[in-house]
Formats: C-alpha cells, structure tokens, sequence
C-alpha cells in the first residue's frame, strides 16, 4: 500500500535535498504537465517528457513526476529509477505500434519503475519490455489494454533478476507477464509477489523453451484469473527452471488453471484454484510438488495427473 504524500510536503523536501546538491548535479530531474523539454529539468524547471528526463539524468539517477499527466514512452540504455509519488498519475502511453517503456540497459544496470500507469489503447505493442540489464524492478504499475504483452522480460545473455510487485496486468492481447528469453543462455532469478494479472490470454508465463540459463521464479500472494487462456504457464527445455507458486488464487481461465511441463519443478503451496477448465495440468514426469494444503476443486477437471505430495528439500 502506498502511503498518501501531500504534494507541497513532497515539494518542499524535494526543495531541500536539491538544495545539498551541486550546481550541476543531475542525480535528480523531473517532469511536469506544465515543464517544456528545453528546460534543464529542476522542480522549478521540470521537461515535458519522460525520455527527455532519462537522457540528461546522471546514470543511476531518478526521475520523478511532479503532477499527473502523460509523459510519454521511454527507451532505457542506462541504470535509472523513474518514479511519481502517491496521489500523482504518471501516464505512458505508446505510440501506435510502439512499446511504453523499452529497456536495453547494461549488464550492471539497475532499473526501478515506480507508479507508473501504461495503457495501449491507443495500439501500443507492449507495456514494458526488458532485454538487458543487472535487474529490473516494478512497483505499483498499471499495464493495460497492450496488443501482445503488459510485461514483456527477454534476455539472452547474463546474469539478470527481476521483482514485480504491487502491479496489475489486466486486458492484454497476450500475456500478463512473460518472462521468455528468446534465445542465449541468460540467468535469472525473479519475485512476481502481489500481482494481478487478469483478462488476458495468459495471465503468467514463465518460458525457456527457446533461450535461457538456470532460472528461478517465486510467484506469491498474487491472482492470476479470468484469462482466455492458462493463469499459470510454466514451460522449459534443458535448463533448469524452478518456480515456486505460494498464496496465490488461480481461478476461471478458459484452460488451465497452473501448467507445468515438460521438467521444471514446480512447487505449489497454500494456493486456491477453481473454475478452471482444468485446475493443474501436470506435464513433467514427476516434479510437480504440492505442499498438501492447496484446494484444488469445482474445476472441469482438477488434477488429471497427480502431483507429487513428497517434500522438496531445495
């Protein structure tokens, strides 16, 4: 829950720290529904655009929205948090064919999306799209009304995690929330905690069927239901894929509630899936866990495949 901060308190403590800050600094910039792009982007001269802020901010700065308005769609080469604090809209939407927010950052690269709120009606391809970067970490996001995806994760080389939290993903042409490396052998390690994804094709996919290394996913406290096709898709070649699936409600997809196959181990604990076509469709041999104390029924069909009750020591 995000905390309600009155603006002119936000205004005077940004004052404040500007006011420890060299001349020239720039670890700190922001935007504004009133800013103008040839502005050097201050409190008191805010830009206009979000791309504008990202270009002339120090690497591993922030960029922060003073008032609600849309700021337009980003392309994301260095480490950067862009954020708005609570009671203020930070908008992005696309351009016809084009993505929100590209990020092809570098290996040592840290990105934070915070607040921000993306709608593709306008025939945006993608919400967020990730493919490089040391990690990628999005809070209290909105991602709606895409052709393909809301968040679209596809490395294809090193060693990268990511966290989203506190975020809906909802009425997306494909999927909620994909993490599909493409092709390579990237590493990952990642935390999906307190999302919705919901009304889409897919409401969480976690695939290597094509790329990628060793990876590892927790999905926890989160809903992914009333999509047109799984809630749940979790999908791998040879490498190693663990996805831990704890808390979570998992209800009236059109197919399956949770996949898992051909052998990723798939750890399902304390969740509720109902109303599926089918509640969990066990594709691996025989790593599919369940902790005993999921409920799993009123499906079309609730667990065609057992899984397996025996404790996984990870």
């Amino acid at each position: 829950m995000r905390t309600q901060l009155p603006l002119a308190v936000l205004a005077t403590a940004l004052a404040c720290s500007l006011a420890t800050a060299p001349a020239n600094a720039r670890a700190r910039v922001f935007v504004a529904s009133y800013g103008n792009d040839a502005n050097p982007c201050t409190f008191g001269s805010p830009c206009k655009t979000f791309q504008v802020a990202v270009n002339v901010v120090d690497p591993g700065g922030e960029v922060t929205a003073i008032d609600s308005a849309g700021f337009g769609p980003i392309n994301i080469t260095k480490a950067v948090t862009i954020t708005s604090p609570a009671g203020v809209e930070a908008g992005v939407v696309p351009a016809a064919g084009g993505d929100g927010v590209d990020i092809s950052a570098g290996p040592s690269d840290a990105v934070v999306l915070r607040g921000l709120t993306m709608n593709g009606s306008s025939g945006g391809n993608n919400g967020i799209v990730f493919k490089s970067g040391a990690s990628i970490t999005i809070i209290d996001c909105v991602l709606q009304n895409f052709l393909f995806e809301g968040i679209l994760l596809e490395p294809t080389s090193g060693t990268t995690s990511f966290v989203i939290t506190n975020t809906i993903a909802a009425h997306n042409g494909s999927v909620g929330i994909y993490y599909l490396p493409p092709s390579g052998s990237a590493t990952a390690t990642g935390v999906i905690d307190h999302v919705t994804s919901i009304y889409n094709i897919d409401g969480i996919d976690i695939v290597t069927t094509n790329g990628g290394g060793a990876t590892k996913v927790d999905i926890t406290n989160s809903i992914a239901s009333n999509n047109n096709g799984d809630g749940i898709f979790v999908n791998n070649a040879a490498a190693a894929l663990t996805v831990s699936i704890d808390n979570t409600h998992v209800s009236g997809n059109t197919f399956e509630g949770i996949f898992g196959g051909p052998t990723p181990t798939v750890l399902l604990g304390r969740s509720v899936i109902t109303e599926n076509a089918t509640g969990v469709l066990n594709g691996t041999s025989n790593t599919f866990y369940s902790y005993g104390d999921n409920r799993i029924n009123a499906n079309g069909t609730d667990v065609p495949t057992p899984l397996d009750t025996t404790f996984k020591q990870q």
